[in-house]
């Protein structure tokens, strides 16, 4: 038996994965079998499940450990052991303390000592445990004292010689140090492998006791975990009736807000759901999202609900969600059944600025120690690995590029690089270090260190030490609090023009933006960048191809766009068919009358379950079962096995052609993992209306918001960009009208310092608090007397532009500078008559536009004076601009565009790459790059580029297949000597945005082979 293994949960420590490390003991005939990973139990649930498929009894627990010092082990003896366990470790992870040398007294869990911690004397629940390289020592009289409480203790953290050179790699990595300077301290010992009981009997031999000592405590260990019980806060009110009570008359209340007094069918619908909810005992989950959901509202926060909300109607009359489902006909059984058993999802967002405020409320409102982050395991990525394994040993650059472009494959040597490359490859996949999950929050019943001990994050909230997986198998379904920046943007449009204009814009008046022509009319050409979600270029496109100008259609995009309906064929088909509605026929009467709004095509995930339930046969509950199953929400084979039998099944029983329904359940196969459910793309296209809207009316307020919020897909640039085509008047930053965040005065846009990526915040707020309290800075030695600024950062203001209110040349102004930070010129403190400003004469040192744009360039990454063209040594804009691309359909044309983004996809034949431009004129269009022609012309990061290729047009959306392409030489920069290698060093600011797909090649129209006609 071992009773003190280590998995690679033991992070940086130990090197065998945990279901690795349970086949191997199966392997050897170990029948009982301990988990105590280092400062953690990340691994127990798991390994629970992992034992009881090879019939070994796991006994679980902590190592503790500060830093390299081994304290003690903890054994849970039940379940309320590794609760115990996982309080004290708590303790002490939250108040950032080291662990004592001695354990506390604990009721339902043992401890066991190492030797090099040895008390002098033993509790009832303690004992001593051996390695078997260590049994030589028991013969000194301090040990000899304590045999009667010694247990045989065999340590286990690696496999073989190989993991052995594996694991003190990792102490390297965990240590920050070259693999010369490990100690032997810091790292296991190299017999701390897992054998035969033989072995093991063999090398306590002489102390055969305390081999019998271990078996009897290991007998005494008995953890057995539940995992059919939902371990969520249950109750709201403090009862289960007080809870349906509530619900009840804040549903009833909701459905006459949202539907008047006499509308039917919301109040059947109403009550079947809270029948359901209330038998499934889901009412507490409902309360306490709409707990949050009030106060978000009374601090007049927006908030979306989307994901699978949306299909109840009792979250739509709670306010939870702002989604009608009987409008959408959404189904409730895609959000909850009766065969659901966890609690379902709410997936809400709230702006990036407010939603910290929301959490803080969250952790506030419910009891400490119930709440808490779910975890998330950050792993080992070849990336990481590349560096980590560099610092360890020392390697070069060159050599790190080697290994980059070759892979970690070992040639076979013994060479250092060699020796690397083999450690890489196993630790791909290693979990490196525990992080906080992005947005799921856990509101547990019982305390949280009932399940998990806790750790504190930089961002100062408790997180357990498992995944969201976890957290679902044992009984947990978290909270999504989410943010986005397309919130913040809205938020704040409404807020400016309010301010500005003293226009109040009802956001909620989702409708009027729905049917408003001109809203219809940008979304049709696609003019939406910086609009949620459909502002990149793949969505511009596809609107484009759908001519796209009503609700309903945009609901079908944000669907289809997604991977799964990609892959599987259904995006071409549904583009085909939206564009050709005569040139088809249904496959069946059912995908005729089910899913005609969608032309038969199954677009939403809640289309799995219309046609299990009316292609199919399956009642609707056994429907949301395949589509999880299909999904990914369940993570077990036999389940798929089982609904898709159950589903051919009863295709057969009813008759249905065998050629279609392997073809039908082929689509649901291929996407449903990755489409959207209708509700959370309704979700989206309501919010995508509400920007699109702000957008079409008061476009340079939304740009504005826009480049405040972090703008979206794409860089500021292409925002301030996008702020000039609105009418803004662009300026750079100014000492006397711009502070952190960017402004808007009347049409004049003034970049924040905040777009300064040198300057620091804290010195950006004191400049801009000091002139509210004084006044404007009347000159330079004036905003020197009233601010403590360094003379790089007074540089750095100088050459972007923020003292041109002085009329005084940039040269001056630094000549000035340096003599004031000098002491050359005394600059008196602030008087209540200022002294007159003294005059100097300078060299007239000639500057132009072309300068001040290299400075704008070098310090915000983008020239705001003037366009990338204006920077160009050649006088040439191109052939034809954007505007006259449909006219030259199967032409070769020749374009001078500068370069937005570019997306690397993967293909049969190789990388293709997909480019956005924008032309002289300041329009967008696109372009395709096959393998073939990057090879020859590839691109070579941000500028301009001159483009030759044909244009193709696919359903009215027009794309360059580029042939050849090259880029623009800028004219050398003037600020320095020419034929310095500084001439064009400045245009290296210049950036592209890059993004790349990591899927399998899509298959192509005729490899997929989709059926246009009836199959009866």
């Amino acid at each position: 038996m071992f009773l003190n293994c280590h998995s690679y949960h033991s992070l940086r420590y130990g090197t065998i994965p945990l279901d690795e490390l349970v086949e191997l003991a199966s392997q050897l005939g170990v029948t009982t079998l301990g988990l105590t990973d280092i400062n953690t139990v990340t691994g127990i649930y798991d390994f629970i499940r992992m034992c009881a498929t090879k019939n070994i009894k796991p006994i679980v627990g902590i190592e503790f450990r500060n830093d390299d010092e081994k304290l003690y082990t903890g054994l849970a003896k039940n379940t309320k052991g590794i609760g115990e366990l996982c309080k004290f470790l708590t303790e002490y992870n939250l108040s950032k303390i080291l662990l004592p040398n001695l354990a506390p007294k604990f009721k339902n869990a043992f401890i066991v000592y190492p030797l090099s911690n040895a008390p002098v004397r033993l509790e009832k629940n303690e004992f001593l445990g051996v390695n078997g390289h260590q049994t030589t020592q028991l013969i000194k009289p301090i040990y000899q004292k304590l045999l009667r409480k010694t247990i045989a203790f065999q340590t286990v953290t690696i496999r073989n010689q190989d993991e052995f050179e594996l694991h003190k790699t990792l102490r390297c990595i965990d240590h920050n140090i070259l693999l010369s300077q490990l100690t032997e301290h810091a790292h296991c010992h190299p017999s701390e492998v897992m054998d035969t009981s033989k072995a093991l009997e063999k090398q306590f031999s002489r102390y055969s006791g305390i081999i019998r000592n271990a078996e009897k405590l290991a007998k005494r260990c008995t953890f057995k975990f539940d995992f059919t019980v939902p371990r969520n806060k249950k109750l709201y009110t403090g009862t289960k009736s007080g809870d349906m009570l509530l619900l009840s008359q804040l549903a009833k209340d909701g459905i006459i807000r949202r539907y008047g007094a006499k509308n039917k069918d919301a109040q059947v619908r109403m009550k079947k759901e809270l029948k359901v909810i209330g038998e499934l005992n889901f009412t507490g989950y409902f309360l306490i999202t709409w707990d949050i959901v009030r106060y978000s509202q009374s601090k007049g926060f927006m908030h979306v609900g989307r994901g699978s909300g949306p299909n109840s109607i009792v979250s739509y009359a709670l306010g939870i969600t702002d989604i009608c489902p009987i409008e959408l006909d959404l189904y409730f059984e895609r959000f909850l059944n009766q065969n659901r058993k966890s609690p379902p999802d709410f997936d809400i967002d709230w702006s990036w600025q407010e939603r910290d405020e929301i959490l803080d409320y969250i952790f506030k409102r419910f009891s400490p120690g119930h709440v808490a982050f779910c975890g998330t395991i950050v792993e080992f990525k070849h990336r990481s690995i590349m560096r980590e394994l560099g610092k360890v040993y020392g390697l070069q650059k060159a050599e790190l590029d080697q290994l980059s472009r070759e892979g970690l494959q070992s040639g076979g040597t013994d060479s250092v690089v060699d020796r690397v490359a083999k450690l890489g490859a196993m630790l791909i996949g290693f979990p490196n270090q525990r992080s906080m999950h992005a947005c799921g929050v856990i509101i547990s019943e019982e305390p949280i260190t009932n399940f998990s001990a806790l750790e504190i994050k930089p961002k100062g909230f408790p997180i357990v030490q498992f995944d969201m997986h976890i957290a679902e198998d044992i009984g947990f379904e978290k909270f999504d609090i989410l943010s986005q920046r397309g919130l913040g943007t809205i938020a704040d449009t409404v807020e400016l023009v309010k301010r500005n204009k003293g226009i109040s814009i009802d956001i909620e008046q989702v409708n009027t933006f729905k049917n408003d022509i001109q809203c219809n009319t940008n979304l049709q050409i696609g003019n939406t960048l910086g609009c949620f979600y459909i502002e990149s270029p793949a969505m511009r496109g596809l609107l484009r191809r759908l001519k796209c100008n009503d609700y309903q259609t945009l609901v079908a995009a944000s669907s289809i766009i997604r991977p799964g309906v990609a892959k599987s064929g259904m995006m071409k088909e549904y583009i085909f068919r939206h564009n050709n509605p005569n040139s088809f026929e249904y496959f069946h009467e059912v995908f005729e009358e089910f899913l005609g709004d969608t032309y038969g095509i199954m677009v939403y995930q809640e289309d799995v379950i219309k046609i299990a339930l009316h292609y199919g046969g399956l009642e609707p509950t056994y429907g949301d079962i395949l589509r999880r199953s299909i999904s990914g929400k369940s993570r077990s084979k036999k389940e798929i096995e089982r609904v898709k039998y159950m589903f051919f099944e009863s295709c057969k029983r009813l008759g249905r052609n065998e050629q279609l329904s392997v073809e039908v359940f082929r689509q649901i196969e291929s996407f449903a993992g990755y489409s959207f459910c209708k509700a959370h793309s309704a979700s989206y296209a309501v919010e995508s209306y509400q920007s699109l809207y702000l957008k079409t009316y008061y476009g340079i307020e939304f740009m504005v918001c826009a480049i405040n919020n972090g703008g979206g897909f794409y860089r500021t640039e292409i925002y301030v960009h996008e702020a000039k085509r609105a009418g803004g008047n662009v300026l750079v930053p100014c000492v006397n009208n711009s502070e952190q965040e960017t402004i808007l005065k009347g049409e004049d846009i003034y970049l924040g310092f905040g777009l300064i990526k040198s300057m620091d915040e804290k010195l950006a707020v004191q400049l801009v608090e000091e002139r509210r309290a004084n006044g404007d800075y009347t000159s330079l030695e004036n905003f020197l007397s009233r601010t403590h600024i360094g003379g790089e950062t007074l540089q750095t203001l100088i050459f972007v532009g923020a003292f041109r209110f002085t009329g005084k040349p940039k040269s001056d102004l630094i000549i000035i500078a340096k003599m004031l930070q000098s002491g050359e010129v005394s600059k008196s403190p602030t008087l209540l008559i200022e002294e007159p400003i003294q005059e100097y004469k300078f060299p007239v040192m000639e500057r132009n536009s072309i300068e001040d744009a290299f400075d704008e360039i070098e310090i915000l990454g983008f020239s705001v004076s003037l366009s990338p063209f204006e920077l160009l040594k050649t006088k040439y804009r191109g052939d034809i601009m954007n505007k006259q691309l449909l006219d030259n359909y199967k032409k070769t044309v020749r374009m001078l565009a500068y370069l937005v983004s570019t997306k690397q996809v993967p293909t049969k034949n190789g990388n293709m790459y997909f480019g956005t431009w924008i032309d002289n004129d300041g329009d967008y269009f696109d372009t395709a790059h096959f393998a073939t022609s990057l090879k020859k012309y590839p691109f070579k990061g941000g500028g301009c580029y001159l483009l030759l290729g044909r244009v193709e047009v696919d359903f009215h959306f027009p794309t360059i297949v580029i042939s050849k392409m090259e880029k623009m030489p800028f004219v050398p920069d003037p600020r320095y000597e020419s034929g310095t290698d500084r001439d064009y060093k400045v245009h290296e600011r210049l950036k592209e945005g890059r993004s790349t797909t990591h899927r399998a090649p899509y298959p192509q129209e005729h490899e997929i082979g989709l059926p246009r006609s009836r199959m009866s």
